[in-house]
């Protein structure tokens, strides 16, 4: 073990995998950029050249369909999206294909395909390069979705979506790239679909992804200070998600508060809250919250972005309010 950064922990795992499988090939916009895609990609073009590092024009929907092609026909493309945002021009090879493929030829033909999506914030970059659009992928049976927030689980579930015989979407946010964590040099996966706990606590369960995580953390140690032990599950994969585990640490804690990167309107934290609603409601001792990105476009403002992206306090605030004995009492008296 060795500390590496998240992005290099990314780039490790390319290397590795396209080492020891031919079929796996790198393509999209930028790979050979570090402008583009910071340093995920760096040496890969050196070592494996233009037949398995492919760098695309501005072409979001082609690109896209030739891996979707390229994996039919049993490869195991990986396909960068360096601004998520883009990524709405390529739904039909994604959704109506990729997704659908397998289903439709009655399990006899898989897609090995891997769509990785960036997630871009702040530096001004305003509304239509921001968008954290996960909760839109997850609607869709046929794919999983996949959301690390550290450098050992980057590494390990990108291998997992690499070898996964069906489509991934693979989403990682630029905040996370300067992260270092311990990370093994070996190859390893991490299986897809299960959560981790960051953090152990019982006062109250608090449910993240991605670089929410690393938000919910520093919310965290600030409740810590204030005597509130939180429990922080940290998803990393958003579907399939680990209900069984957020369920077990509600039966608990008796409170949950769900962190999204995304917005609150028909978001992944609506999907977390009804599912726990469902199946635990009768250890629930006060209402789910959901703290999330405010229902409205990403400003251009710095100013403004910092008030946008800026989730610790709210995160602080809602556990807080859960916490409360007011709602202690409200649940022993049935009110």
């Amino acid at each position: 073990m060795r500390k590496l950064s998240y992005s290099l922990a990314i780039n490790e795992a390319l290397h590795q995998t396209m080492e020891q499988d031919d079929s796996v090939f790198l393509i999209g916009q930028g790979v050979r950029s570090p402008w583009y895609v910071g340093n995920t990609c760096a040496r890969l073009y050196d070592r494996f050249g233009p037949e398995r590092v492919i760098d695309t024009p501005v072409s979001e929907n082609a690109m896209t369909g030739v891996a979707v092609g390229a994996a039919l026909a049993g490869m195991r493309p990986i396909v960068v999206h360096p601004r998520m945002d883009f990524m709405f021009y390529a739904f039909d090879p994604i959704i109506n294909q990729a997704a659908n493929w397998h289903y439709m030829c009655g399990g006899r033909s898989c897609v090995p395909v891997v769509f990785w999506a960036i997630i871009n914030r702040g530096g001004e970059q305003a509304a239509q390069h921001s968008q954290a659009v996960h909760a839109m992928f997850v609607h869709v049976p046929g794919l999983k979705v996949v959301m690390p927030s550290n450098a050992y689980d980057v590494k390990g579930l990108f291998i997992s979506a690499i070898r996964d015989d069906n489509p991934v979407v693979f989403i990682d946010d630029r905040w996370l790239y300067g992260f270092e964590g311990e990370v093994p040099e070996e190859p390893y996966s991490v299986p897809i679909g299960k959560a981790s706990v960051r953090q152990a606590g019982v006062d109250c369960t608090i449910v993240a992804s991605s670089y929410a995580v690393v938000q919910t953390m520093r919310a965290a140690r600030i409740l810590l200070e204030e005597g509130i032990a939180a429990e922080v599950i940290d998803l990393r994969s958003v579907k399939p998600f680990d209900i069984d585990l957020i369920i077990s640490s509600v039966r608990q804690s008796g409170r949950l508060v769900v962190v999204d990167g995304g917005w609150k309107t028909c978001g992944f934290g609506a999907e977390v809250s009804a599912l726990v609603d469902e199946r635990a409601f009768e250890y629930l001792k006060a209402p789910i919250l959901r703290v999330t990105l405010p229902d409205c476009p990403a400003p251009a403002s710095s100013s403004l972005e910092k008030e946008y992206y800026a989730m610790e306090n709210r995160i602080v605030l809602a556990a807080k309010e859960l916490v409360a004995e007011r709602w202690i009492r409200r649940v022993r008296v049935g009110v």
